[in-house]
């Protein structure tokens, strides 16, 4: 596995979006956004990957100021390098579709999804609550660089990253040409509103704080939050039915090896409406549902 992993994967290196710092699109430090961007070549130069990173959220100060000294608040903790690898392949054995498309990995540092925007800065805390202007500087940077020209184009997601992904999906469309092929991908992003062990709501009280605390409520789908409390349109399940633009959804449905690279070409494609892309559990005694194909994934 080891050896297959080595041969799939290549190191990307970080790009500074230094002339977001002028829009005030900055992490929670105030220091530029950033991303990792592997060209595409061929027949797919004029299609496009944009990928956000996950790493959960800060809903106040103290939970805030405590990310800003990490990756997750500043540019300046970030990796130069990070490993380009599955969906980002540049190999067409691991990634059939998408290997030659232009692949971007957004970084993720402003604690909310993408979606703050407070202009004031407290002088105590220093803290920048500027997602949104986040989203919208990098796409810019990379219409620049010929995403203007793009064909096709998918936003992507992991976690919070995939919250992005459902939240500014219609965004995103809007800030492409009218002529390109755009869909979002949302892995393990779909959080549902739901009460804990204890019963408590706990993450409707936590993401109503991260709302009120970086201003997101103006960024978030207006057609939800004109029907109610604006936190609760951080739900996907109170927002995803209004989305125009066509989603993909992964929650929970495989396992942490097998490729799911076919089954997004698949779908992005229109091959297929649905793709199972696991097993059903229990897959093998080992609960693990690691169940290699050699023919599909042979040691090289």
């Amino acid at each position: 596995m080891l050896i297959l992993l080595k041969a799939e994967s290549f190191f990307v290196d970080i790009t500074y979006v230094q002339s977001a710092v002028a829009k005030g699109a900055v992490c929670l430090d105030g220091s530029p956004p950033a991303y990792h961007f592997d060209k595409g070549f061929g027949a797919g130069i004029n299609n496009w990957i944009v990928h956000i990173e996950g790493g959960g959220w800060c809903n106040n100060a103290t939970t805030c100021l405590a990310r800003k000294s990490t990756r997750l608040g500043s540019s300046k903790q970030m990796a130069k390098q990070v490993v380009f690898s599955g969906i980002f392949s540049n190999k067409p054995k691991f990634n059939p579709d998408f290997y030659n498309w232009n692949r971007i990995k957004v970084r993720y540092c402003d604690g909310a999804s993408f979606t703050g925007d407070v202009e004031e800065v407290d002088p105590t805390t220093k803290l920048y609550y500027r997602g949104a202007r986040i989203f919208v500087a990098i796409i810019e940077d990379l219409l620049a660089k010929g995403m203007k020209n793009a064909q096709n184009a998918i936003l992507s997601g992991c976690s919070a990253g995939g919250l992005t992904s459902i939240l500014h999906c219609d965004n995103f469309k809007s800030l492409l040409p009218l002529s390109t092929k755009v869909k979002c991908f949302a892995d393990a992003g779909f959080f549902i509103n739901a009460k804990d062990v204890s019963g408590a709501s706990h993450i409707e009280g936590f993401y109503n704080d991260v709302v009120t605390t970086h201003g997101s409520a103006k960024n978030l789908p207006r057609y939800c939050t004109s029907r109610m409390k604006p936190s609760l349109c951080f739900f996907p399940q109170n927002m995803v039915q209004g989305i125009q633009t066509p989603l993909f959804l992964v929650n929970a449905a495989y396992d942490s090896w097998q490729s799911i690279a076919k089954a997004v070409g698949d779908w992005y494609y229109d091959r297929s409406p649905f793709k199972k892309i696991d097993c059903p559990y229990p897959c093998d005694k080992t609960c693990h549902n690691r169940v290699f194909d050699d023919n599909e994934h042979p040691l090289i």
